[in-house]
């Protein structure tokens, strides 16, 4: 019989998702996004170190805002002979200004995936930092496939995705609830939410479960647009994938200067190419994994009182569309963690914010 290494292994991603939020809870409101990433990324390594598996960090963190890792290529897991090989992408604190400052919409998640034969990369590397985004619930993903020419796309103007988005969902223009980061580069998307009479919610930072957020009829959130982190685009569409939502994305230079850059590096062909969900996380052996930080319309955050912590997971799977919507308790003057930097199970310790 053929293992399902997805099943076998999926609690235990989950596992680094809980300990990772945990962790990076401790510097609520600290200021230092740097400490709450770092031992983030420790209770995430400790985890794979632990989990039968040839992982390789796909899509790591770091590089854009200097964060301590995990990083593009590095590989986790024991690599025992015969384990099976996961993709993995992951940002172990997604919103850490928001932590940093204490505020809402922080996750920690990763999405692994299973490559098929001859597939160099089941998660795709942009290669660039960031990516104008459009996600939406599944009614308009599958009004979308019925009809290709709705004007339901990255390229069209915000103003008509939102009319269209409200004739499907059978809502007011009004009611429509928009999520849009809240960045000077896009400011051009703001206006036409404002300009079209919908509603406008801006986030901080954080926008993995923003984008996810429209597949979740409870977030009540309809779509969400505009330019965020490539990383968090593939991420994002892993999640999508797992819930039935829709994501479409397109490269965004930041400056001619990395325009030039990459076209020099040979990637021009991809520059007015649009990703659909599908072409950032391929195939269907994909698992979706992450616990909230603070609250976001994906998750509640950690809360603390006392020696008890409890976390608010989520648990897909793209082969099976199940979603485990997961609340734990964890005593903390007994559970322990297993880090990287130590090489063995640790208690939580301080600081940690109550």
């Amino acid at each position: 019989m053929q293992q399902d290494s997805e099943r076998t292994l999926e609690m235990d991603f989950l596992r680094a998702t809980e300990s990772a939020a945990l962790y990076a809870h401790r510097w609520m409101g600290r200021g230092k996004k740097e400490s709450a990433d770092s031992d983030a990324c420790d209770a995430i390594r400790g985890m794979f170190d632990l989990m039968d598996m040839r992982g390789e960090v796909v899509i790591g963190e770091g590089i854009k805002d200097e964060a301590p890792g995990l990083f593009k290529g590095e590989k986790v897991g024991t690599w025992a002979e015969g384990s099976p090989i996961f993709h993995i992408a992951l940002d172990p604190v997604d919103g850490t200004t928001n932590v940093s400052k204490g505020m809402s919409n922080s996750v920690s998640c990763i999405a692994a995936a299973m490559p098929a034969d001859g597939v160099t990369n089941a998660l795709e590397d942009i290669p660039a930092f960031y990516m104008e985004k459009l996600s939406y619930p599944e009614k308009v993903r599958q009004a979308f496939i019925a009809d290709p020419t709705l004007p339901i796309s990255v390229e069209a103007p915000t103003e008509e995705v939102i009319r269209i988005t409200a004739s499907i969902l059978q809502k007011d223009v009004r009611d429509i609830v928009v999520m849009v980061l809240d960045r000077p580069r896009n400011a051009r998307f703001i206006e036409a939410v404002r300009r079209v009479g919908a509603k406008l919610r801006m986030i901080a930072d954080g926008d993995i479960a923003a984008a996810i957020a429209p597949a979740l009829p409870e977030s009540d959130v309809d779509l969400y647009v505009g330019i965020g982190g490539s990383p968090e685009g593939v991420l994002a569409a892993a999640g999508l994938r797992c819930l039935g939502g829709g994501l479409q994305a397109k490269i965004w230079p930041a400056d001619a200067v990395e325009r030039r850059l990459l076209i020099a590096e040979g990637y021009e062909h991809l520059l007015d190419r649009v990703y659909l969900s599908r072409d950032l996380a391929k195939g269907d052996r994909i698992i979706f994994c992450a616990t909230g930080i603070s609250e976001s319309p994906l998750l509640r955050g950690v809360r603390v009182n006392g020696h008890i912590a409890r976390t608010h997971s989520v648990l897909m799977r793209v082969k099976s569309r199940t979603v485990r919507s997961i609340k734990a308790s964890h005593n903390l003057s007994a559970k322990t963690f297993r880090l990287r930097s130590t090489g063995g199970e640790s208690l939580l310790g301080e600081p940690f914010g109550a």
